[in-house]
């Protein structure tokens, strides 16, 4: 898979993809992460790409000319599937998508700032909006360190365990069951006999149990969905 993440501020997402799953999957090959700086497609000597809003108002709105010319040259280069807007309102980001999502060969993830992009951006220069949920950040770059996090882990040869993606929460509509590790006990707070026994059908009726009990407790609108 090749990511491409568009900002206007490439410092803050150089952080996420350095260590653990996502510099692995990195360093095997399985994807390739480019973060494209917006205002190296700016035509001013300041490499300006916001502007403010026609009509007035509070907040900077990044301009649809830097946009267009950079997605435009990474077009140039390779078929992307989508070209993702980050964006409060838009679809809402599951696990369903990120499954989705997994499956194509090449995305753009455009990070929105300030107040976000020209209107033309969103109806003309993309294919999907996607809102990690309902809160508003001060820019789309931790929205699309999230959404590139839940997609590369789903790439095959990316975990060590590739059923371990197979069995995390909401996979199955349902939010994962408790997991323990040694001690057996601790300060008289034990496993669950059950997890003991080395009886896995009972185990694994034991962790469908769990995980339906667990999601009517704490995401009862799971199950109405």
């Amino acid at each position: 898979m090749h990511l491409t993440i568009v900002t206007c501020l490439p410092r803050l997402l150089e952080g996420p993809f350095q260590d653990s799953i996502l510099k692995r999957a990195q360093d095997k090959g399985l994807v390739t992460i480019e973060i494209t700086d917006l205002r190296n497609y700016a035509t001013d000597k300041r490499k300006t790409v916001d502007d403010y809003a026609f009509g007035g108002g509070a907040g900077m709105v990044l301009m649809i000319e830097p946009i267009d010319r950079c997605l435009a040259d990474l077009k140039s280069k390779r078929h992307y599937d989508e070209v993702i807007y980050l964006s409060p309102d838009g679809e809402l980001f599951n696990q369903g998508l990120a499954n989705e999502l997994s499956m194509k060969q090449n995305l753009i993830l455009l990070c929105g700032h300030y107040k976000g992009v020209d209107e033309r951006v969103r109806q003309h220069l993309i294919t999907r909006e996607i809102s990690i949920g309902n809160y508003v950040l001060s820019g789309g770059e931790l929205a699309a360190a999230v959404v590139a996090d839940a997609i590369i882990r789903l790439l095959p040869g990316v975990l060590n365990d590739e059923t371990s993606a197979l069995t995390d929460s909401f996979q199955d509509g349902l939010v994962a069951p408790p997991v323990y590790t040694r001690p057996a006990e601790y300060k008289g707070w034990r496993v669950p006999d059950v997890l003991l026994s080395g009886d896995h059908a009972r185990i694994e009726l034991w962790r469908q149990e769990q995980a339906l009990k667990r999601t009517r407790q704490r995401r009862p609108d799971l199950l109405k969905e």
